[in-house]
């Protein structure tokens, strides 16, 4: 799994015509799968006079298939929600939700048409979405000497690391989050700094900043 990935930083929304219908694509961040459905019932009381309102979702990293989900919602079976699902698992964008709005417009498109369409959608909003940085971080406690706190403080200012909390007592303890990608090479370093001699603890995952 990524430790770091690419989110929507906010809603996102397109727009095109297609044989006289009209296709809204709104696209939007899911952590989970109850932020995910969330955003979905947003959209649907946003326009509840509309023909359809297709959705898919990918509420983890780019490509992942733990927590996905996917409706027609009335379109022909398979259609709607399956195209824009594998355009959201191809995509390099994690932890998204999209919902496309259809207002029919009296022409047929047919299944494949149709198909093109909702596809089409998903994909001209991933090419606009604004995004950030998706960080996951581990919370690491240290412990460690006065004499050595300087040079691990100065390890702690590493790309992605960000200070927790500082506490100075019999010894020094620095609390930090730590992309989990970098873990492992932190805690060599700090046992370098310290000659072996500072207690190095992961004491379990943060929220990302993203």
């Amino acid at each position: 799994m990524r430790a770091t990935y690419r989110v929507p930083s906010g809603r996102h929304r397109v727009e095109e015509v297609i044989q006289r219908s009209r296709f809204i694509t709104t696209l939007g961040r899911a952590r989970d799968v109850e932020e995910a459905r969330e955003f979905v019932r947003t959209v649907k009381e946003e326009f509840p006079d509309a023909s359809h309102n297709c959705w898919a979702y990918v509420a983890g990293p780019p490509g992942d298939t733990a927590f996905i989900g996917m409706s027609d919602e009335g379109e022909p079976h398979g259609t709607a929600g399956r195209p824009m699902l594998t355009v959201l698992l191809h995509a390099e964008v994690g932890e998204v939700v999209a919902v496309v709005t259809r207002f029919f417009g009296g022409v047929k498109l047919g299944k494949g048409g149709l198909v093109r369409a909702y596809s089409s959608g998903v994909q001209l909003a991933l090419q606009a979405v604004p995004t950030v940085a998706r960080v996951e971080r581990v919370r690491v406690r240290i412990v460690l000497e006065y004499a050595v706190a300087d040079a691990v403080r100065r390890l702690l200012e590493g790309p992605g690391i960000v200070m927790r909390g500082e506490e100075y007592g019999a010894q020094v303890c620095f609390e930090a989050g730590v992309p989990a990608e970098a873990l492992e090479g932190l805690e060599r370093e700090v046992a370098g700094a310290t000659r072996g001699q500072g207690a190095f603890e992961a004491v379990g995952p943060e929220e990302d900043d993203g």
